[in-house]
């Protein structure tokens, strides 16, 4: 299988540490967030992984070449303009253009402990052509599912934690251009009566940490 890493953001919200750096190289517990991404998909058995960069790209390509890509085979996609998640994909598209298999794809701030081999076979069980994990929590921006876990829009229901299964026909449906939010595509996909789904991962530990205070409360916990 495959992965992408979404690591191209600005990490605002992180400042003053993504000043001087990206935020996919701000550490907890002496591992920065992107190696803690890595490695957890390498337990998983992903080797090949795309990473999307932005902002200090340059020092994102040395810390990668310093580690020798942690044993992984590493793809970079370098946005001049950042193209929000949609876009991102999209513009590194041509890295599973010719799979047959689902590829993973997973913000870099986003630290949990959700059973990727349990989403994947849910996902292909299911047949859909998204998964996204999915939590009963707050949040500005829910995502309403029917009573068997399928997408039918925005609107009260569940948090989407950042990890989605993908099947790479999706690809080919993503008719969305320049800079614009998958979950647009998503909603759009599941209207025209695709099947995206949700896999409640509540058991689960998440944690987005992009933002200053979930990072210090993270490493606190640590």
């Amino acid at each position: 299988m495959k992965a992408m890493v979404l690591a191209a953001g600005l990490g605002t919200r992180l400042r003053p540490l993504t000043d001087t750096r990206p935020k996919a190289l701000v550490e907890i517990g002496g591992r920065t967030l992107l190696e803690i991404t890595l490695e957890r998909l390498r337990r998983f058995g992903i080797r090949d992984v795309i990473i999307n960069v932005h902002h200090f790209s340059d020092m994102m390509i040395e810390y990668l070449k310093a580690k020798n890509d942690f044993g992984m085979h590493i793809q970079i996609s370098r946005e001049d303009v950042l193209l929000d998640t949609g876009g991102g994909l999209k513009k590194a598209s041509w890295f599973f253009r010719h799979d047959t298999e689902p590829f993973v794809l997973q913000n870099v701030d986003v630290i949990t402990t959700i059973d990727l081999r349990r989403m994947i076979q849910y996902h292909s069980d299911n047949r859909a052509l998204a998964t996204l994990a999915v939590h009963d929590r707050r949040t500005s921006r829910p995502l309403a599912f029917d009573e068997t876990l399928r997408l039918k829009g925005r609107g009260p229901g569940f948090a989407f934690s950042g990890v989605h299964v993908i099947s790479p026909q999706f690809l080919s449906m993503l008719t969305e251009d320049g800079v614009f939010s998958i979950i647009d595509s998503y909603v759009r996909l599941a209207a025209q009566g695709e099947k995206i789904l949700g896999f409640r991962a509540d058991e689960y530990d998440w944690r987005d940490v992009g933002r200053l205070e979930d990072l210090e409360d993270c490493r606190r916990s640590l």
